[in-house]
């Protein structure tokens, strides 16, 4: 049986009276809302899209903020911020006020061909675990959505692979294993070809993120060496998340050899160890920050 609620319970005691209570702030934010903020206190950059000679029509942007504007454009975020600030200075507080509010701001600008594609690259041979699958997922979604802030078309490629490369939709993405060994030669070859039979580099920023345990053939080496020569110069970015259960003495593998000897004569490429929810922001934080500084 369940307990009966007991005075003064919360859900038992529905008497007024005179004590002193708290002001809760209940805020519902969306992914964009919370990717701002997410970039703001990261103090991550913004991204520098390729110029391209081709110019698409006007379009409006967010521009700064303002007390006045339409409701649609109410910055929630922002809002609650100021109302924070006005809050810790004052002895007896309202929770909101009209000053409070902030509103976008939008500004009629021309608008460039800045379309992206980010291509997910990610081991499933038998080497990766559901750890490693996990962390991979975690990075992919949070660079899929700060690539996302800058463009305003954004299409996306899932590649996997073992010794073999194939793609997959988003959804099976995720959830494909493997067993056998790895070539990863394979995986960017894939990624080369879907960009150059379906984008227009004219049109489109490219953006390719690989996960994987570090592992590969040694008779690959060469191959995927290649294979990434070939794909670096069509790139923005290029960023390497080499997955590890745990944090230890740092191993020299395959991958980060490979990409290693490339990095001096290829600046948008990043590198970056991660064993933990932690390590996925400083990723985060040093690849964005690589690939403005690059560009």
């Amino acid at each position: 049986m369940p307990a009966q609620p007991q005075p003064g319970d919360e859900a038992g005691d529905r008497r007024g009276g005179t004590g002193e209570g708290e002001v809760k702030f209940v805020l519902e934010l969306k992914v964009d809302d919370f990717i701002d903020w997410l970039w703001e206190e990261m103090k991550l950059p913004e991204l520098k899209p390729k110029q391209s000679p081709v110019a698409e029509d006007d379009d409006f942007v967010r521009e700064g903020w303002d007390k006045r504007g339409a409701r649609s454009r109410l910055d929630r975020r922002r809002t609650v911020k100021e109302a924070v600030k006005r809050r810790a200075v004052q002895e007896r507080p309202v929770p909101f006020t009209d000053d409070d509010l902030r509103f976008r701001q939008l500004v009629r600008r021309p608008k460039p061909a800045t379309n992206a594609v980010v291509v997910f690259a990610l081991d499933v041979s038998g080497s990766m675990g559901e750890t490693e699958r996990q962390l991979a997922k975690t990075f992919f979604f949070f660079a899929l959505q700060g690539v996302r802030r800058q463009y305003p078309k954004v299409e996306t490629v899932f590649i996997a692979h073992t010794v073999n490369a194939w793609e997959f939709s988003e959804e099976d993405f995720f959830h494909t294993s493997g067993t056998g060994g790895t070539a990863c030669s394979s995986a960017f070859n894939l990624a080369y070809d879907v960009l150059h039979t379906r984008y227009d580099a004219s049109r489109y920023n490219s953006y390719v993120f690989y996960a994987s345990d570090g592992e590969n053939a040694s008779d690959d080496h060469d191959a995927a060496s290649n294979a990434l020569r070939r794909l670096a110069p069509e790139l923005n970015y290029l960023g390497y998340v080499e997955l590890r259960t745990s944090h230890g003495i740092s191993l020299q593998t395959e991958m980060s050899t490979i990409l290693g000897e490339l990095q001096p004569s290829h600046p948008g490429i990043g590198v970056r160890q991660v064993a933990s929810q932690d390590d996925v922001w400083v990723a985060l934080r040093e690849f964005f920050q690589q690939q403005a500084e690059a560009a």
